[in-house]
């Protein structure tokens, strides 16, 4: 009989009940985390690469806390660690997986890109997770499971036709599929503006997708969208595609980042902790500091696990 994982230290996570504190503590967790991956990689603590969600918090957290994460399944990409701490607030086994130590989220062999939990996947194949996602839709369909399948796509992905070739089938064959686009605004180093022709929205609704478009950070807008495509979803069992266009303050992987410190300092406003944080006042600071001690515990139990043998 196999032993039950032990799921270490790790965040609440949240959903359509939480309330702007948790959302914000969810949210923060996730920032902290996330800067502590960078700090930790420029010292060589973490195994392969990482590409952080810096900025992009809102949309992780807003669209996780609108499932049932009992039954649907989520597809994230590279860029996911947000999405999987929003899922299941796993601190302490995503720092031993990225460090490639036992007791990781897949045994330390999957690092930043490869991770798997339940009904959470995350692949690094850019447009390669969509026939996957469509796929497991149309399994769950055919089991009668009324479960949604999302997949969190950027915009430098819209350029792949496995895209288009999985949303054509998901609207032909009325699959339960959610598609996520983050327009983070960049491709790498591209601005989305040099590398899409035309409407990202034109692109779902070419194949009868219904899709909605936010330019938001604010993890309550997000999460109401989303909730009314997923509930939208559930009674008709056709797609839906959401669009969000938020904005990554961090670099692409670790250093690369090319932008003018200008134009990143004015997306700096529109931090998604900071648009939630105008209502929370005097509370941010105790958030903060439970926060900052929970991400912190769990990074220093990773940094003292111990590594495979050679």
């Amino acid at each position: 009989m196999s032993q039950p994982v032990d799921k270490g230290i790790a965040a609440p996570t949240c959903d359509r009940s939480s309330g702007e504190t948790e959302l914000y503590s969810l949210m923060s967790a996730i920032r902290q985390f996330e800067q502590s991956l960078l700090a930790m990689f420029d010292k060589g603590l973490l195994v392969g690469t990482t590409h952080t969600c810096l900025g992009q918090e809102a949309t992780a957290v807003g669209v996780l806390s609108a499932l049932d994460l009992a039954t649907d399944i989520v597809f994230s990409n590279h860029r996911g660690h947000g999405h999987y701490l929003a899922y299941c607030g796993q601190l302490e086994r995503l720092y031993l997986e990225v460090m490639g130590k036992p007791g990781g989220v897949v045994g330390g062999r999957g690092g930043s890109q490869h991770l798997y939990e339940r009904n959470f996947y995350s692949n690094g194949v850019q447009g390669g997770i969509t026939p996957v996602t469509a796929g497991m839709a149309l399994a769950e369909k055919m089991r009668g499971n009324n479960a949604v399948a999302v997949v969190f796509l950027g915009d430098g992905t819209l350029g792949e036709g496995a895209v288009y070739e999985s949303m054509n089938l998901a609207s032909l064959w009325e699959l339960p599929v959610l598609f996520i686009i983050e327009n983070n605004h960049y491709a790498q180093s591209t601005p989305y503006q040099l590398q899409i022709a035309g409407s990202i929205t034109a692109r779902p609704e070419a194949f009868g997708i219904e899709t909605e478009e936010h330019k938001t950070t604010d993890v309550r807008v997000v999460r109401e969208a989303a909730t009314g495509l997923v509930d939208a979803i559930r009674k008709d069992s056709r797609p839906r595609c959401l669009v969000i266009e938020d904005y990554r303050l961090g670099p692409h992987s670790k250093g690369d980042d090319n932008r003018e410190e200008a134009e990143i300092e004015d997306a700096w406003q529109r931090d998604p902790l900071k648009v939630l944080g105008k209502n929370l006042g005097a509370e941010i600071e105790a958030l903060e500091t439970a926060t900052a001690a929970l991400v912190e515990s769990a990074r220093e139990k990773a940094l003292a696990a111990h590594v495979y043998e050679a």
